[in-house]
């Protein structure tokens, strides 16, 4: 292990995202996991869940004031929405300051934290200590809307439809196997968390209206866009070769992608890039896994340079 090697703590990692967490930090020549909390795991060895670590470390249960006696450099928050205040408070209360990376949408709407989509914001880091990471609808809306956000003449309208795996372990309709079968299920349909932040961060009104359905893990999005003057289909092309070529975790492809190409990926793909008849509107497709470049790939990318090493090490490119 690297004598520059840091310390990681997870709080809530029982979750999906917790698992492929721990698996990129067993991976990582800098990181250490040094605590994993998990109320309903507690006290069961993390291998017995995760084989890739191979490490003796259990679960763990801390309260959240005892969090910063735990002494990890680096601390991961993957709790549901509305629950990361609480251990923030912590930290701030003991005058503790580990680097902080938030899952949930708790502080993507708030200008002291870095929202960390590097592809689109990796310009606007400026040392913080404390880092939001971006959704995972949320991440592909606006990899799919940004390198044509000056020319739109109405709001995007987005059509996402996910695996199972985002509606979280807590059980209920949108993550029941039985229920899912052979359906595609509808929710949030005006409103969602993802359509305010994406709408938030963009500058632009973003209409989008989610589903899910009976696979496990990737998500799609088809994006509708009115354009105000028409574009031919290697304008858009290259707007978009141009956003991303020098990205290695988002892929232009020119045929629509398919989910099923994307799970177990840690990258994006955006294609289909399909122009109406007078070039004033085009619609784009874009997927991706939504635990690994939806949330923790993402965050591995973040955390990445906020230690100062590779932005990509540990992820398998």
């Amino acid at each position: 292990m690297d004598t520059n090697s840091k310390s990681i703590g997870i709080v809530g990692a029982r979750g999906h995202t917790g698992t492929e967490l721990i698996r990129l930090i067993a991976a990582h020549p800098a990181l250490t996991l040094s605590f994993v909390s998990s109320r309903e795991l507690d006290g069961q060895r993390v291998d017995a869940h995760v084989p890739e670590y191979r490490g003796e470390l259990r679960y763990s249960a801390p309260a959240h004031e005892d969090l910063p006696k735990l002494g990890a450099d680096v601390v991961i928050l993957a709790l549901p929405n509305g629950k990361a205040a609480a251990c923030v408070a912590a930290f701030d209360g003991a005058g503790v300051d580990p680097l902080i990376l938030d899952l949930s949408a708790d502080y993507r709407f708030d200008p002291a934290w870095y929202y960390g989509l590097p592809e689109l914001m990796r310009e606007q880091w400026r040392g913080q200590r404390r880092i939001s990471n971006p959704g995972c609808y949320a991440t592909a809306m606006q990899l799919s809307i940004a390198p044509l956000k000056d020319l739109l003449a109405a709001p995007p309208v987005c059509f996402g439809v996910s695996g199972y795996s985002g509606a979280g372990t807590t059980p209920s309709d949108k993550n029941d196997p039985d229920k899912l079968r052979d359906n595609l299920m509808p929710y949030a349909l005006t409103g969602h968390m993802h359509e305010k932040e994406a709408s938030f961060r963009l500058g632009v009104p973003v209409e989008f209206m989610p589903h899910v359905a009976p696979h496990f893990r990737g998500l799609t999005v088809t994006t509708n866009l009115y354009l105000s003057r028409p574009l031919k289909r290697e304008d858009v092309l290259q707007r978009f070769h141009s956003a991303y070529d020098g990205e290695k975790l988002v892929r232009v492809t020119d045929e629509a992608p398919w989910v099923s190409r994307i799970a177990h990926r840690h990258h994006a793909e955006i294609g289909g890039f399909t122009l109406s008849a007078d070039g004033k509107r085009v619609v784009i497709v874009a997927t991706l896994d939504n635990l690994l470049k939806g949330a923790a790939t993402q965050a591995m990318q973040n955390i990445n340079r906020a230690i100062g090493v590779d932005e990509y090490t540990a992820i398998p490119l």
